[in-house]
């Protein structure tokens, strides 16, 4: 979210709220066809998916440099863009993640955007929207409860040692203090003494597995291939040993269909799924994408925090899955974020400083040598904000070009689509220069350790990997299970390539540490927790739910 001084948006909002009937012609979709949720929600039927379709449809990709404390928006330029093509004569839409409570309430707030390139109804979907968060909360906690009735239970015992159970527990908010908890106290009628703890929902294996089903039935079956623990006899459990999976799909029969909303402009969007980047694959779900893709002759959709992160995972892990490639990348970048990356403290972002813009390039030039490296042609956004000069922004401009990247002044959030029209150009004539699917950065036959290793030296820039005691037994318990195949979900911070937030910039000959191991075989990857990294995130010293408040007459305010 853009922290610019903003103009009186609620107004505009509620004088561009369009029926969500008339957001649904524009994808040639009728009332009897999709599924409201009250005047301006939907969802929108998994039969819509057009695989003929999605092959001749345009798929555009927005990342970002490495995200810093002043924020990039990254979302406000999605949204921005895609109301840009529309403006220059294209059928676009955007298809995003859903917001999660814990950010909305604690650092970040609100995730819809910002200025005029926002989503609406922007409070709905900023708190609760569809129920989509709660069912997969609910289907999460379920297998909990299963594992847990079958450890007590005499009569259909399976035998599973507790200490091996790394299925935790999940809630869409940040709480530190759940990170690592006992349960079973209470005497013989509270079961037996565990370790466990909570992720944030958007962590959840359940999270990821609806992020890249395919249908129901995809779904159910990855819900069934959970990898839940071993018995004491060391052998593999799974959610399906425990028949939970059929009821688990069932919470999720409604979450699986993707939500449709519009931007302030009365452009489509689709809304579905949202994986954190740092500690899951961090995009939206694979069906949303595929209906957008069905629907649209351009799709703008994005992957979270920067490319070393979001967009290696979309590449990597979500377009394998789905045999889907994208057509075009744009990399969002502000001159904000370059002077902090240059080494400007975040209270004096706003001064001018040409200098500092220069130093923080190099972050900027390894994420187009990554994406270059896909083979995916890239066009550089630069985020406007008001206290940008012309010299620090054709700093910018003059080394994109220095590499044979175009580049473009993204203004949505003044100027709404207008002023993201030659952008939307600029990422058109890309789409139409692309050459072939993308390359990816390692070969599913390769070995773990060798997947690792080429995400770590090629994308992010180390040296050197170090693995724990644990992590290498996981490894080779994931390989005895044959997963050896799978892909690899680095959880690693957001704020720098290394795995130590403090190293801003373009660091190099750093040392990756993966601490512990997680396979997620219902998701269909492995996930290597590297540094300090935790699933759990905790609220910030003044959080953002305390500036949020509703009047007498509902409305709702403190959520830009």
């Amino acid at each position: 979210m853009i922290k610019n001084e903003s103009p009186d948006l609620k107004i505009a909002q509620k004088a561009t709220l369009r029926h969500i009937e008339e957001i649904a012609k524009k994808l040639n979709l009728t009332n009897g066809e999709i599924e409201q949720y009250g005047k301006y929600k939907a969802k929108i039927p998994l039969s819509y998916i057009d695989e003929d379709k999605i092959k001749k449809s345009n798929m555009i990709l927005v990342t970002a440099i490495t995200p810093t404390p002043a924020g990039e928006g990254k979302t406000t330029v999605s949204v921005g863009l895609t109301d840009g093509l529309n403006s220059i004569g294209k059928k676009a839409m955007a298809v995003l993640r859903e917001p999660s409570l814990g950010p909305v309430f604690g650092i970040k707030g609100g995730a819809t955007g910002g200025g005029y390139s926002q989503l609406i109804p922007m409070e709905d979907i900023n708190l609760h929207f569809n129920g989509d968060f709660a069912a997969i909360e609910k289907a999460n906690n379920l297998l909990s409860a299963l594992i847990n009735n079958n450890i007590y239970g005499r009569s259909r015992n399976l035998g599973i040692d507790p200490r091996t159970v790394k299925w935790r527990w999940a809630m869409d908010m940040n709480d530190r203090s759940l990170r690592n908890i006992v349960t079973g106290l209470g005497g013989k009628q509270g079961g037996f003494l565990q370790e466990s703890g909570f992720n944030i929902t958007a962590a959840s294996e359940i999270m990821a597995i609806l992020c890249l089903a395919k249908d129901l039935s995809d779904l159910k079956e990855r819900m069934g291939n959970i990898y839940i623990g071993d018995t004491f006899t060391g052998e593999a459990i799974y959610a399906k040993d425990l028949n939970a999976h059929g009821a688990m799909a069932a919470l999720l029969k409604d979450a699986i269909k993707p939500n449709l909303v519009q931007t302030l402009e009365g452009n489509p969007a689709i809304i579905h799924g949202g994986p954190f980047a740092n500690i899951a694959q961090g995009t939206n779900s694979l069906i949303g994408t595929k209906i957008g893709l069905s629907l649209a002759n351009y799709v703008v959709t994005e992957a979270g925090f920067g490319a070393d992160l979001g967009a290696e995972k979309f590449f990597n892990i979500k377009c394998r899955a789905g045999g889907i490639s994208p057509k075009a990348v744009v990399l969002v970048a502000t001159v904000r974020a370059l002077k902090y990356h240059g080494g400007v403290k975040k209270d004096e972002l706003e001064a001018p400083n040409v200098e500092a813009v220069e130093e923080g390039l190099g972050n900027l030039e390894k994420h187009i040598e990554n994406i270059k490296s896909f083979g995916i042609p890239v066009v550089v956004a630069i985020n406007k904000f008001v206290s940008d000069t012309e010299a620090e922004m054709e700093c910018i401009v003059k080394r994109c070009k220095s590499h044979a990247v175009e580049v473009a002044l993204s203004d949505g959030w003044a100027n709404g689509g207008k002023g993201m029209e030659d952008l939307a150009t600029k990422v058109v004539t890309a789409t139409e220069q692309c050459e072939g699917a993308f390359t990816p950065t390692y070969k599913l036959e390769d070995s773990f350790k060798d997947k690792i290793q080429s995400i770590a030296e090629r994308v992010y820039g180390a040296n050197k990997i170090v693995y724990s005691v644990s992590a290498e037994s996981m490894l080779k318990r994931a390989e005895k299970l044959g997963y050896g195949h799978f892909p690899v979900c680095i959880a690693k911070t957001q704020s720098s390539f290394s795995d130590d937030a403090a190293y801003y910039g373009r660091p190099t000959n750093f040392t990756l540490h993966v601490r512990e191991v997680e396979i997620a075989a219902g998701a269909g990857f492995i996930i290597p927790i590297t540094g300090k990294m935790l699933r759990m995130p905790g609220l910030p010293a003044i959080p953002a739910a305390e500036n949020i408040d509703i009047d007498d007459q509902g409305n709702i305010t403190g959520l830009f």
